[in-house]
């Protein structure tokens, strides 16, 4: 049994659909080749035993790939939650008589998976919680259910397969047959799954289509209901090139560059304002902290509790991991020297991902959030970057900065006898 429910969805912007559709020559293959699947091995792995350089490899060959898919992002978060989740990370391998010929000896695939109840008991302490979209209008499952994830699904806000696009519709059948299957034997967790809960699936990227139909197709033997909902939303500011910022401003409803104007010319007018790059992540990330948490207070990441010494210490082996080339940065608003607010976000080709923020309560009168998102701006356009991503969530803020949604999807697959 099928269901579509994404009939509200907004449409794909045309930039996203191109580039959706670049696909690496150097990995494309065809259905001819493999009809059903048979010539591909799926093999569980360990997540420590696959080379950094591999599943990044596999990355770059992916066009729907983010800086949330990288090897970084993952040893971040498991080492920061690996306590809530079990590793059910899976290789696709070819086994035609050629690949182990192949000059980069690359996988065809890896699958970043992991499996755990919807809701784990230590969920509210650690902030495992699925947050944004994750309620009323989603399909729901029963808190007990045993669920496969996309690994790191909880803080990532967006997923896929890693994978050449040629190769997704053969691929996503062999995962498929594998998680039909069942658990191995040997296997520390032999429950079958409840749930296949897949969520964080980019607009356009086309893993969502072709693992959608290889469930499918496997649905009635096997007695599963497969549902492709809308998740949430990710507003997106797209700038035109050629641009300036106030020209970018030009582009904006009278009324909100009105006040964005007259906001940033009234901090201006109170002391030098800039945006800054911290020089030192480590040693500025408690500085960071504490601008997030005057802003959040109790609904912040960072608490005195098991679940914010989780959050702090993803977030710095998130620097770690990256390390100082890596596309992660931190960020200092100030006037005249003074830090009113911080930010972290993601540099991913024409894209700048807005991870999260903090700001002074003190400063309130300054605006140093539509001075840090200006400021934001300001910076993507002088390094030709095209698109500022504010993440999951419609919070009205972000509307007023142009920004247009660009929906995630959740493919659920449940079985019906469950």
């Amino acid at each position: 049994m099928t269901s579509q429910t994404l009939d509200a969805e907004p449409a794909c912007p045309p930039a996203a659909e191109a580039a959706a559709q670049d696909a690496d020559p150097n990995s494309r293959r065809t259905d001819a080749e493999d009809p059903g699947g048979a010539l591909l091995r799926v093999r569980r792995v360990a997540f420590d035993d696959i080379p950094p350089a591999m599943w990044d490899a596999l990355v770059d060959r992916t066009p729907a790939a983010t800086p949330f898919s990288r090897w970084a992002f993952h040893r971040a978060w498991w080492d920061a939650y690996g306590a809530n989740a079990h590793e059910q990370t899976l290789v696709v391998e070819a086994q035609d008589a050629g690949a182990a010929e192949r000059a980069d000896a690359l996988p065809v695939a890896i699958v970043p998976l992991m499996h755990r109840h919807e809701v784990e008991p230590t969920d509210a302490a650690t902030h495992s919680a699925l947050r944004h979209g994750g309620a009323d209008h989603l399909t729901a499952t029963a808190p007990t259910a045993k669920a496969v994830f996309f690994g790191a699904s909880y803080h990532a806000d967006y997923a896929t397969v890693l994978t050449a696009p040629a190769d997704l519709p053969i691929v996503a059948r062999a995962i498929v047959a594998h998680l039909a299957a069942g658990p191995a034997p040997g296997d520390g967790h032999p429950d079958p799954w409840d749930v296949i809960d897949l969520r964080r699936l980019r607009c356009a990227d086309p893993a969502a289509d072709a693992l959608t139909a290889a469930f499918e197709a496997a649905a009635p033997p096997n007695g599963w209901r497969v549902v492709l909902e809308r998740e949430d939303v990710c507003p997106v500011v797209t700038i035109e090139p050629g641009l300036d910022f106030e020209g970018y401003l030009d582009t904006l409803d009278k009324k909100a560059r009105h006040e964005i104007r007259r906001k940033v010319r009234r901090a201006e007018a109170a002391g030098d304002i800039r945006l800054v790059e911290s020089a030192d992540p480590f040693a500025d990330l408690a500085a960071f902290i504490d601008l997030h948490q005057r802003r959040w207070g109790a609904d912040g990441l960072f608490p005195p509790t098991p679940g914010g010494d989780a959050s702090r210490r993803f977030i710095q082996r998130l620097f770690e991991t990256f390390g100082p080339d890596g596309p992660v940065r931190l960020m200092f608003l100030t006037i005249d020297g003074r830090r009113i607010g911080a930010s972290i976000h993601f540099e991913g080709g024409p894209s700048v991902l807005y991870y999260n923020a903090g700001v002074d309560p003190e400063a309130r009168e300054l605006s140093p959030g539509i001075l840090m998102v200006a400021r934001h701006i300001a910076a993507a356009i002088a390094a030709g970057r095209t698109r500022l991503d504010f993440l999951r969530g419609d919070e009205g803020y972000k509307y007023d900065w142009g920004a247009v949604d660009e929906p995630i999807r959740r493919l659920l697959v449940t079985r019906t006898g469950r």
